[in-house]
C-alpha cells in the first residue's frame, strides 16, 4: 500500500512538471484579435422614449419587467421554466462544457494498467530451438500488474490551441443559449402584447355591435311607423351581421395567440387559457445607449465574436501539423509466477522510451487543411460582420419604427374623435329627416374602422418596443460569458 502512495505522490509531481513544461513551449498560429467593424457614432432615428434616465435601464435577465405586468412577468417566469427549445440550448451548452473539459484532459499523462492472471500448460511436444529432448509437458502460473503511460510534449502549442477552440466553442454556446432565451421572452412578450390588443380591438367591436343593434332597433320601428323604407332597415341588418363576422374573426386570431403562448410556456394549447383583459398602456421608456454597445450586448454578436475566435484557433491547431509531434512513453508493472511474490522488487518490470513524428511528405494534406482553416475563418469575419449590421439595422427599425408609430397614433385618435362626431351628426340629421340613413351607417363604419386601426396602432407599439429592447439586447452583457472558461487542473491527473 505504502509503495502504491508512492507511485500516486510521484504521478502528482510529474504532472505537475509536465503542466510547466507545457506552458513555456511556444504556440505557434495568429493570435486572436477582434476585427473591426462598422459602427456609427450616434442613432439615426429620435423619439420621445429618449428621456429614460438610469433607473429606468433594462434589467438583466427580466428585461420584460419595465412593462410593469404582472401576468406578462407570470408567463416569462413559465417559459424559462419549462420551455423545451431553452432546455435544449441549455443542454447544448453542458455538451460544450464536457467537450472543453475533454480537451483540457490532453495536458496530463494518460495512465491504464491491465492486471491479468492464468494458469497455463505446454506442450511436451513444443518446438524450441536448442533443446535437447525429449521436453516435458509443463503446467505454469502467470501473474501480471502492468501500467503504461504517454504524454505529448505540446512544445508547438497544439493542446494550448485545441483547449482554446473548445473555450471559445464553450463561450459561444453560452452566448447562444442567451440568444435563445432572449429570442424565445421577446416572442412570448409580443405574442402576449398581441393577444391584450385582439382583446382591447374585440371591446372595439362588441361596443360597435350595440351601436349597431340600437341603430337597426331604431330603423325597425321607424320602418313599422312608415317612416323608413325596407332598404334602410335591410342595409343596417347587413351592417351588423358584418360588424358580427369582423368579431369572430378578431377571436380567431386571439385563440392562435393564446396557443402560442402556451407552446412558449411548456403547457399544451388545450389546457391553457388567458382571461380577456384589455389593456390601457403605452410604450415604456427604453434607454438605448451609444451604438457601439451593441458589440456587447447583443448575444447572438457575441456568438458570431466566439465563432472567430474558435476559426482563429482552428488554423493556429493547423499550422501545429507542420512540427514535429513528441510523444514520451513508458510502461511497468510486476510479474511472477507465484502471486504470493508479485508485488516484490525481483518481479518489477519497466521500459521508458519517446518517439518524434515528423511529418515529410503526405500529397500536400497538411497545407489544404490550412488553406480550408483560413479560409473558415475570413468566413467568420464575413459572417460576425454581417450579424454587426444586423444588429443596428434592427435598432434602427425600432427606433424609427416607434418614432412613426407614436405620431400615427396621434393623428389617427384625432380621426377617431371626429368619426363620433360625424357618427352623432349623421344620428341626428336622420332623426331630423335631413338625410338618408345611409349617412348613419357609412359614419358608423367609418367609426368601427377608425377604432380598430387605433387599437392596432397601440399593439404595434407595444411589440416594436419589444423588439427593440431584444434588438438592444435585452440587458444583457457579454461579460457574463467569459466565466465559461475551462483550465486544467492537477486534480484531472487522477480522474478517469
Amino acid at each position: 500500500m505504502n509503495s502504491l502512495l508512492s507511485v500516486a505522490r510521484c504521478l502528482r509531481a510529474g504532472c505537475c512538471i509536465l503542466l510547466v513544461v507545457a506552458s513555456v513551449g511556444c504556440t505557434v498560429g495568429p493570435g486572436y484579435q477582434r476585427p473591426a467593424a462598422q459602427v456609427p457614432d450616434t442613432w439615426k432615428g429620435e423619439g420621445p422614449w429618449q428621456a429614460a434616465t438610469p433607473k429606468d435601464a433594462i434589467p438583466k435577465g427580466v428585461w420584460w419587467q419595465i412593462y410593469h405586468d404582472a401576468q406578462l412577468d407570470q408567463l416569462e417566469q413559465q417559459l424559462l421554466q419549462a420551455n423545451q427549445s431553452l432546455s435544449a440550448a441549455q443542454d447544448r451548452l453542458a455538451q460544450a462544457r464536457a467537450q472543453a473539459r475533454i480537451a483540457s484532459a490532453a495536458y496530463f499523462p494518460t495512465l491504464s494498467t491491465d492486471p491479468s492472471g492464468q494458469r497455463e500448460r505446454f506442450s511436451g511436444n513444443r518446438p524450441l530451438e536448442g533443446a535437447i529432448p525429449p521436453l516435458r509437458p509443463d503446467t505454469e502460473n502467470v501473474f501480471s500488474v502492468p501500467f503504461s503511460a504517454s504524454y505529448e510534449l505540446d512544445l508547438f502549442g497544439r493542446v494550448r490551441r485545441t483547449l482554446e477552440a473548445a473555450n471559445a466553442s464553450l463561450q459561444g454556446s453560452a452566448a447562444d443559449l442567451e440568444n435563445v432565451r432572449l429570442v424565445l421572452t421577446a416572442e412570448l412578450a409580443a405574442d402576449y402584447f398581441n393577444l391584450r390588443e385582439s382583446d382591447r380591438e374585440a371591446g372595439v367591436v362588441r361596443q360597435s355591435i350595440e351601436i349597431e343593434q340600437k341603430g337597426l332597433d331604431l330603423v325597425n320601428h321607424r320602418h313599422d311607423g312608415g317612416v323608413a323604407n325596407g332598404l334602410e332597415l335591410a342595409q343596417q341588418a347587413a351592417l351588423l351581421e358584418s360588424t358580427a363576422t369582423q368579431l369572430q374573426l378578431v377571436l380567431q386570431q386571439r385563440a392562435q395567440y393564446e396557443h402560442a403562448i402556451a407552446v412558449l410556456v411548456g403547457k399544451s394549447a388545450s389546457a391553457f387559457s388567458v382571461a380577456e383583459a384589455p389593456f390601457e398602456t403605452a410604450p415604456p421608456a427604453i434607454p438605448t445607449g451609444v451604438p457601439s454597445e451593441i458589440l456587447e450586448r447583443r448575444p447572438d454578436v457575441a456568438t458570431s465574436e466566439r465563432q472567430m475566435a474558435f476559426e482563429n484557433a482552428q488554423v493556429g491547431i493547423a499550422m501545429t501539423a507542420f512540427y514535429p509531434h513528441i510523444t514520451l512513453s513508458g510502461s511497468g508493472g510486476w510479474e511472477s509466477r507465484d502471486i504470493a511474490t508479485l508485488l516484490s522488487a525481483p518481479s518489477a518490470m519497466w521500459a521508458l522510451g519517446g518517439d518524434v513524428l515528423q511529418p515529410i511528405f503526405n500529397g500536400g494534406r497538411n497545407r489544404a487543411n490550412l488553406a480550408s482553416a483560413r479560409a473558415a475563418y475570413d468566413e467568420s469575419v464575413a459572417n460576425y460582420r454581417e450579424a454587426v449590421l444586423e444588429a443596428f439595422q434592427q435598432v434602427e427599425d425600432g427606433l424609427s419604427g416607434l418614432a412613426l408609430l407614436d405620431q400615427a397614433a396621434k393623428t389617427q385618435q384625432a380621426a377617431v374623435t371626429e368619426s363620433r362626431r360625424a357618427l352623432e351628426v349623421a344620428n341626428n340629421r336622420y332623426v331630423g329627416g335631413l338625410t338618408t340613413y345611409l349617412d348613419v351607417i357609412t359614419a358608423q363604419s367609418t367609426l368601427l374602422a377608425n377604432e380598430r386601426l387605433a387599437t392596432q396602432l397601440l399593439g404595434q407599439q407595444m411589440t416594436t418596443s419589444v423588439y427593440l429592447v431584444k434588438a438592444l439586447g435585452g440587458g444583457w452583457d457579454a461579460s457574463e460569458i467569459r466565466r465559461e472558461n475551462v483550465r486544467p487542473t492537477i486534480g484531472q491527473a487522477v480522474q478517469q
